[in-house]
């Protein structure tokens, strides 16, 4: 069996021959369509070469077996339509050594059954066509290879960048020449890329991911089909949660299917859960949370006792989906990933240090155990702002200041409920406070963080100002406040 990950020959267009001068062959009947190719050449002299022809070839004859009447009856006709019936791309007559000229009932032959008609002169010989044939397959062989590198290359590049899956499709869809689409578990189509086809297409293209999505034992993993003038073909993705490949391309080159499956095999790591702990485990802590166990039970069966967590959020203005999601996830090390309106929370365990992605704007909160989980989600909102003012890839919530450790617990809470009583029942005043001071009082960087006009940064600033009857430039009071608003 052929290695299936190295594409087939690609076949030789027939108008490439005819293009090699050392031959000097010249089609005199059937159609000239540049799309017409061959699969190899075959000499034969028997007058019926039907049972051996596989197809595609350019069967080369001198004639021997054409009878002195032939050109009075219905030999040639006859001749032809066994060449076509058998799928012979082409006929190529030689002029020497048995006949000087192509007969013309053999000539109207091939224009009534559209076979193209070669004239090979004297000087060119059978097996030096047959080499030319072999010359030009190995130089399309070579060709496509390459294109097959370059685009496995392309598609690894592609899989790296901050918008993996998209990337992929349109590095895929590109590649093809025509479009590409990646459907979810339910049949929906989760992201696409290239050409858009007709609804004919889209629905035979959907039609056929039910044939690849898992069932059982014996599911193909792969399937083709021709509709509405398109190659299609579909690809189970081997993470077994029944995302598919869908490929929807004008032609079909012999290298496609090879660069269509290296596309699913990275699609393949890109929608499967990160496999750094049982399934079963984590699903069970779900159930235990649900029914009412404290998260210092159910942390261990996460695999971890001190954890981070961390806030994402992607560069690009889209809002972030769950197969990015689910990307980021598995760069930084955990699957308990959630995917909110405009961010993406990572429950991480902490020795996984959490370096900066390409495409994301990190804020990771400090190290917490199981029952500090809800603090640290707060810190990691915090850092992840702070992140965005300062156009940082990646923002840690800070330790607390020493200043913190020599005021009691009890104090420190009773006076910042003192100082912040005005702002209880005001908490875009409480946070717009916050960010500004942590932003050394920069108005545009505070706008950015809580995405609003820095007017009305402004505005609740002075509003904060009139509550409280302190003068917000004031260092101490800032000092103070900063305190005070760095309470859990």
């Amino acid at each position: 069996m052929p290695d299936p990950a190295v594409p087939p020959t690609p076949p030789v267009p027939l108008a490439a021959l005819l293009a090699r001068e050392d031959l000097g062959l010249r089609q005199i009947a059937g159609p000239s369509d540049p799309s017409t190719v061959i699969h190899w050449a075959h000499t034969s002299e028997m007058a019926d070469p039907y049972p051996y022809l596989l197809g595609g070839e350019l069967l080369l004859t001198a004639g021997v077996h054409i009878p002195e009447a032939a050109g009075s009856g219905t030999y040639f006709d006859d001749y032809v339509s066994r060449v076509v019936a058998a799928g012979g791309a082409a006929l190529g007559f030689g002029l020497a050594p048995v006949h000087d000229t192509v007969p013309r009932a053999l000539v109207a032959a091939c224009d009534a059954w559209e076979l193209p008609l070669l004239e090979v002169p004297p000087r060119t010989t059978f097996s030096g066509v047959a080499r030319a044939v072999w010359q030009l397959m190995a130089q399309a062989r070579h060709a496509e290879l390459r294109r097959v590198t370059e685009a496995q290359q392309s598609l690894a590049a592609a899989a790296s960048r901050p918008d993996p899956v998209p990337s992929v499709l349109r590095q895929l869809a590109q590649r093809v020449g025509g479009w590409a689409v990646l459907y979810g578990p339910e049949g929906v189509e989760v992201a696409a890329a290239g050409r858009p086809v007709g609804t004919a297409a889209r629905e035979a293209l959907t039609g056929l991911t039910d044939v690849v999505r898992p069932s059982g034992p014996g599911t193909p993993t792969s399937a083709s089909h021709a509709a509405a003038g398109l190659h299609l073909a579909a690809y189970s993705l081997g993470a077994g949660h029944g995302f598919v490949l869908g490929v929807a391309a004008p032609q079909r080159d012999p290298g496609d299917h090879t660069i269509a499956s290296v596309a699913a095999v990275l699609l393949s790591l890109l929608t499967g859960e990160h496999q750094s702990g049982s399934g079963a485990a984590r699903s069970s802590a779900l159930v235990r949370l649900l029914l009412g166990a404290p998260a210092q039970e159910v942390a261990p069966l996460l695999g971890g006792g001190r954890w981070v967590v961390v806030h994402a959020r992607p560069d690009t203005l889209t809002a972030p989906d769950p197969v990015a999601a689910s990307a980021l996830g598995a760069a930084l090390g955990s699957p308990l990933i959630d995917v909110a309106r405009d961010v993406v929370r990572v429950l991480l365990p902490a020795e996984r240090e959490p370096g900066p992605q390409p495409g994301w704007t990190l804020g990771v909160s400090a190290v917490a155990g199981p029952a500090e989980w809800t603090v640290a989600d707060a810190q990691a909102e915090r850092a992840l702002a702070r992140a965005r003012a300062l156009r940082a890839e990646l923002v840690r919530y800070g330790a607390r200041p020493a200043l913190a450790d020599l005021v009691p617990e009890a104090d420190a809470e009773a006076h910042a409920r003192a100082l912040l009583a005005r702002f209880e029942n005001a908490p875009a005043l409480t946070d717009t406070l916050r960010t500004w001071l942590s932003l050394h009082g920069s108005w545009d960087r505070t706008a950015v963080a809580l995405d609003v006009h820095r007017n009305t940064v402004r505005q609740r600033i002075a509003k904060c100002a009139a509550l409280l009857e302190r003068d917000l430039d004031d260092p101490d009071v800032r000092m103070e406040l900063w305190f005070a608003l760095r309470r859990p």
